[in-house]
């Protein structure tokens, strides 16, 4: 079952509800590196959207959007948006990134201010690159 028919718009999931759906150990991965990285928590959010329709996960950072997480049955997908201002360093960070991460970003359309990638966060490398991508859209403050 799809994760939107656990979760109607009226049904909020709990972060708990979330992680035991996903049941992959890169969902918590991923969320304690933004949060450590940015010092920013998630946004619980219910997108209507026909793409990614249900609850997901917003992290946002001095206004600008980090990253969307999407949860999937044993799995998630991050939607990270590499806008003009992030496209040359992006295109140099490409040839080491995953096989997944090069023929994703090649398939991806420019539309509506840069590439939308949705990207499946189905492995320890592709988390990495997630990792790095959003690093390019939003320098970390060093502490």
């Amino acid at each position: 079952m799809e994760w939107s028919q656990y979760f109607e718009q009226n049904h909020e999931p709990t972060m708990d509800d979330m992680s035991k759906f996903v049941n992959n150990p890169l969902w918590e991965e991923l969320q304690s590196f933004i949060e450590n990285t940015y010092q920013t928590k998630a946004m619980l959010n219910y997108s209507r959207c026909s793409g990614q329709r249900g609850w997901n996960l917003k992290y946002r950072k001095s206004g600008k959007s980090l990253c969307v997480l999407y949860p999937m049955d044993g799995y998630f997908t991050a939607l990270v948006v590499i806008g003009d201002k992030e496209m040359t360093e992006t295109e140099a960070y490409l040839p080491q990134a995953s096989a997944e991460i090069q023929s994703l970003f090649a398939i991806t359309r420019y539309s509506a201010g840069g590439r939308w990638l949705m990207i499946p966060v189905t492995s320890a490398a592709v988390l990495e690159d997630v990792k790095t991508l959003i690093q390019i859209r939003v320098r970390p403050k060093l502490h």
